[in-house]
């Protein structure tokens, strides 16, 4: 099926809907509040009414922002009150601790919405197929983020018992995974990690941590905001080493054509002059290194790369290949964490493609083995197009996922279930605590507190609330304040 291309919401007809539109969104991090927001303001501005339920399997609102993300990337603040702000309209109705598939199935949702937006995202760690990548000591960064970042579902306990680290890839999740490795747990405490996460990493006996790609410095997937964070960790040093970086034909090639790769070279061949200053840490990175093999005997005892170089047949449109040089070496290591990217999870009852770990769509119609669209079904965000981009990408994806359910509304057959509060009603019936948004208020109030009464000798926003029942105790107690 070709793709079409959607015109701006704006420019759409009014709906003329026998009755409110009323529409399930499945996740509740930005992909779908965005979808949520742009939806609501479409629907109002065309002078029809729209109901909206915004369902996450976690009691908090967020999603990656509160769970994916490392805690000391200030710029992410900005983005939480972006969220909070359209959730706060109550133009949205956030539903929590609600598990799609298990609370609620794909019947339910039918039978008390119009549609319904697959915004779930990708949560799982990408394989890396290379021998010994399962040994003990190797890790998936999604699995180590989740622990570092208090989700409810995660290990309290994380084994830090290394001092020299492996971290797979060349994207912003490596670097994530290699900073708070190397950081110095104090510089951690103004954040909001959780008192175990702090234990965790204040016994960590870290030395070195090497970040490994497969590209040269001028191919890799970092921004340049996350590689210039690095020089800014105190107490650790960066190492670079002089034979990453070659002056070949393709090099130039890319520094000529991206801004972006201008800022990330002058940062990286600046670190090339630097001396080192004895800090008790480093993070060094490597490059034109492509991943053999894990080997060790029951645990991981070090990493096997075959040194690569860069093909020039690829240069146009700024993507170059790699190809092996036949040079092999070995790097003694107790630990290995692989960043080498995210894969979408299958959800019952709704089509998946397994090769691509994406829910099969057309512009964000979700696609039945024969490719046609099922009514009423939508995806957007990485479960919609995979684990690539930025926040601002997602907000264009929810636009286009949008637009189309829009087009679609006056088709799509109403709700055997008249009344919007029905669902609630099912939900305490079946027993499922859920959470609402002055839930959220009340739990993220609480954590403020924690963060003021915590007696450390640094100002903390916030301390993170971990365990689920926990949170969705002061959630609901909070709840029935509020009302």
């Amino acid at each position: 099926m070709t793709p079409t291309t959607a015109a701006p919401l704006q420019q759409r007809e009014p709906l003329h809907q026998r009755e409110p539109l009323r529409v399930a969104i499945i996740g509740a991090g930005p992909a779908g509040i965005y979808a949520g927001n742009i939806l609501s303001k479409a629907v109002r501005d065309a002078g029809d009414e729209v109901s909206i339920d915004l369902f996450d399997s976690l009691p908090a609102p967020y999603g990656l922002i509160r769970y994916g993300v490392a805690p000391d990337h200030p710029r992410i603040k900005g983005i939480v009150n972006s969220l909070h702000e359209m959730l706060d309209t109550g133009n949205i109705r956030f539903i929590g601790n609600v598990a799609y598939g298990a609370d609620l199935g794909l019947a339910d949702l039918r039978a008390h919405y119009h549609a319904v937006v697959f915004a779930t995202g990708a949560i799982r760690d990408a394989d890396l197929d290379i021998p010994g990548i399962d040994l003990p000591g190797s890790f998936g960064a999604a699995d180590f983020v989740s622990w570092f970042d208090g989700h409810p579902d995660a290990p309290r306990d994380w084994p830090l018992d290394a001092t020299d680290i492996a971290v797979i890839g060349n994207g912003n999740v490596a670097l994530d995974v290699a900073r708070m490795l190397a950081k110095h747990p104090d510089d951690l405490l103004p954040t909001d990690i959780p008192a175990t996460v702090y234990d965790g990493l204040a016994g960590s006996p870290v030395t070195d941590v090497h970040v490994f790609g497969r590209r040269g410095p001028a191919q890799v997937k970092f921004t340049p905001i996350e590689l210039r964070e690095l020089a800014d960790v105190p107490g650790v040093d960066v190492i670079v080493y002089p034979e990453d970086f070659d002056d070949d034909e393709l090099a130039r090639r890319l520094l000529g054509a991206n801004n972006q790769v201008k800022v990330m070279t002058r940062t990286l061949t600046g670190w090339l002059a630097k001396e080192p200053t004895g800090a008790s840490r480093r993070l060094h990175l490597h490059f034109h290194h492509s991943p053999v093999e894990v080997y060790g005997d029951g645990r991981v005892e070090g990493m096997r790369f075959e040194r690569t170089e860069a093909t020039g047949a690829a240069a146009a449109g700024g993507a170059s290949g790699v190809r092996g040089t036949g040079e092999i070496r070995d790097y003694p290591l107790q630990a290995v964490y692989r960043a080498v990217g995210y894969r979408g999870s299958a959800l019952p009852e709704v089509p998946f493609d397994e090769a691509r770990g994406v829910i099969p769509n057309d512009g964000g119609r979700v696609l039945d083995a024969a490719g046609e669209p099922i009514p009423g079904l939508y995806a957007t965000g990485w479960i919609k197009r995979g684990p690539v981009g930025l926040i601002g990408h997602t907000k264009g994806d929810a636009l286009e996922t949008i637009t189309r359910l829009v087009d679609d509304a006056a088709l799509l057959p109403d709700p055997s279930v008249a009344d919007p509060d029905a669902v609630l009603a099912l939900l305490a019936e079946r027993g499922v605590r859920f959470t609402t948004w002055p839930g959220w208020l009340a739990l993220d109030a609480h954590e403020r507190a924690l963060g003021d009464a915590d007696g450390s000798r640094v100002a903390r926003e916030r301390v993170k609330v971990v365990a689920r029942g926990e949170q969705v105790d002061i959630a609901r107690a909070g709840a029935l304040v509020a009302s």
